[in-house]
């Protein structure tokens, strides 16, 4: 395992900030660990809470930005949701409502990603907002609770902080 250090200022300094800050400092930890990219070879180097922490950071960026349909275009369902994340944010991090969210989001994702994932033009790819409006539903779910889960992933992170970085 790669060693993720956090320096205590720069944790003080973010938890004044906020949830997002704070969450932020151990996200640029973990990616600085593994030279700021995400591979297979570099995922072997993360503990189960860093890559809980580096998907659901990747999950919150996208459908935030462009909800479902962008993130599974820009090509993160597979990352999303073939790996644990549902589960370990069930299971271990007690974040039902998420989880159960990420499941539905992932039937969909099984049932429309041959055509949301092909190569297509910026005008194309705004139309399949139109054409899947059985995303809509989960991306408003997900923007309701963005707030709330923000901060259950934050105190999750201050209980277990060892499991995601050294902090000197």
């Amino acid at each position: 395992m790669k060693e993720v250090i956090v320096k205590d200022a720069d944790l003080q300094q973010a938890a004044m900030e906020g949830m997002d800050a704070f969450i932020g400092v151990f996200v640029k930890a973990i990616y600085d660990s593994i030279g700021g990219e995400l591979t297979p070879e570099t995922m072997q180097e993360l503990n189960a809470d860093q890559m809980t922490l580096l998907a659901w950071n990747t999950l919150h960026e996208e459908v935030m930005d462009g909800g479902f349909v962008q993130l599974i275009h820009n090509g993160y369902g597979t990352f999303i949701f073939k790996n644990p994340l549902a589960k370990a944010l069930n299971k271990l991090w007690g974040m039902r409502e998420l989880s159960k969210l990420i499941y539905d989001a992932h039937t969909l994702w099984l049932k429309h990603r041959e055509e949301i994932e092909k190569e297509m033009t910026e005008e194309e790819f705004m139309a399949l907002f139109e054409q899947f409006p059985d995303f809509d539903d989960l991306d408003d779910q997900f923007v309701e609770h963005e707030e709330e889960w923000t901060e259950d992933i934050a105190h999750y992170i201050d209980d277990h902080l060892d499991r995601f970085a050294t902090i000197i």
